[in-house]
């Protein structure tokens, strides 16, 4: 299980998240980041610095933003 960016990042797009991580799987898209879920070693370092809380492990993904799961996913089979 990987964590995930939801919609908080579309109006921040900070970037300590990419600073911090530990084995580079988070991306830029064109209007926020998204965490490889094949290469995230849920380690948590991205959540904890994430200046709006826009980052959570896959299964606590607040209900509104369960699109954000897939929306992850669907960046990396296009990469």
């Amino acid at each position: 299980m990987a964590f995930v960016i939801t919609s908080p990042c579309k109006t921040e797009k900070a970037g300590e998240c990419v600073e911090v991580c530990p084995v580079d799987c988070i991306e830029e898209g064109e209007d926020m980041f998204f965490i490889d879920p094949d290469i995230c070693i849920d380690c948590g370092a991205c959540e904890a610095v994430c200046p709006v809380t826009a980052i959570y492990m896959e299964d606590e993904v607040p209900e509104e933003e369960n699109e954000y799961i897939e929306l992850n996913r669907l960046f990396f089979q296009g990469n």
